[in-house]
């Protein structure tokens, strides 16, 4: 596991609210803000792994980060642990949404039906979630808010129409919203991952030659895990980038 060297005083017991952090990014994440020292809370529907990771970092530290299962499709129960981590814990001062769901489809055979609930997975969640946690934010005096685009908005990917679709609305919400909240010393970015190598991409998308084919695009021939993308949240996150908002943060090894 690559370990991130760098720590950031101003995350020490502050309280930080992750949507899908028990796997994948989400669960790399989750371990770099916890070793940081901030209250982590974060939601997943993937229960086992999530048990796990609790598990995990309460041995490690002896602390346990806040965990409820969530299915982010459910805009109440959403705000819900968001409002519900903020009581446990404190106000939130970084929310980082992260959640989110790459699955194929054709074009051909895309309905009302798998359209909607690709939004209701991709886009809708990170604008609620934001409605929910600004206000702690605004209470505790300003924050950090972290969306996650994605590289594929803009490779002109084939086979993700709908994703796509709401990764690029994602950069759009991060530009408007970092305007409405500036004023109250909240700031907004987005994080756009390149061909991160998670268990899920390599089990159901990546081949060998796919991953072949993706180190030729990159600068750097490595192979990008979601441990390198910890890093850039964590300087968003912190004071060290209090003066950037409104911005997108490439982790992708140089795409070109």
């Amino acid at each position: 596991m690559i370990q991130a060297n760098a720590q950031y005083p101003s995350l020490f017991d502050r309280t930080v609210f992750i949507t899908g952090g028990g796997s994948g990014i989400g669960a790399a994440l989750t371990r770099a803000f916890h070793l940081q020292g901030a209250r982590v809370a974060f939601i997943d529907i993937a229960e086992e792994a999530s048990l796990q990771l609790v598990a995990e970092l309460e041995a490690q530290t002896g602390r346990t980060p806040w965990f409820r299962l969530c299915d982010i499709r459910n805009v109440p129960s959403l705000q819900a642990a968001i409002h519900e981590a903020g009581e446990a814990l404190g106000p939130i001062r970084v929310l980082v949404n992260n959640a989110a769901r790459d699955d194929r489809h054709d074009w051909r055979e895309v309905d009302t039906t798998y359209w909607d609930n690709g939004m209701a997975i991709n886009l809708r969640p990170l604008f609620f979630a934001i409605q929910a946690a600004a206000p702690q934010m605004i209470t505790a005096g300003g924050g950090s808010i972290i969306n996650f685009g994605s590289i594929s908005v803009q490779l002109a990917l084939g086979g993700l129409s709908s994703y796509v679709s709401a990764k690029a609305a994602v950069h759009g919400l991060t530009r408007s919203l970092a305007r409405d909240l500036g004023a109250e010393g909240i700031r907004v970015n987005t994080v756009v991952p390149g061909c991160i190598m998670t268990e899920r991409q390599l089990e159901k998308w990546i081949t060998p030659a796919d991953e072949a084919r993706i180190q030729e695009h990159q600068c750097l021939k490595l192979r990008l895990l979601p441990e390198h993308v910890a890093p850039i949240v964590m300087f968003l996150a912190s004071d060290d980038s209090a003066q950037l908002t409104a911005h997108e943060f490439p982790v992708d090894g140089g795409w070109g």
